[in-house]
């Protein structure tokens, strides 16, 4: 993965190039030479941003029987009344 940095100036006047090296890794572009955004391909962004699963998916995804839970028990009350004093 190649990691590309541009200036907004470069950024600004060859758009183009930065979507070229967005295919190839993330394109940093900086402002007054701090890092501000970053440039990333669709598909990269679909990995980072991938939608997670409900619990009723995960629960219902095939060979979940198999899968090991045993999630601890709680101790004590499960709740207490307000104190107002």
């Amino acid at each position: 993965m190649a990691i590309t940095t541009l200036s907004s100036r470069e950024f600004n006047q060859d758009v183009s190039r930065a979507k070229r090296a967005a295919k190839k890794g993330p394109v940093f572009v900086t402002d007054r030479g701090k890092p501000s955004h970053v440039l990333l391909s669709i598909e990269e962004y679909r990995k980072l941003n991938g939608k997670q699963k409900s619990i009723l998916e995960a629960l219902a995804m095939p060979g979940a029987e198999e899968v090991e839970f045993d999630p601890p028990r709680l101790g004590g009350e499960l709740f207490r009344p307000a104190d107002f004093s």
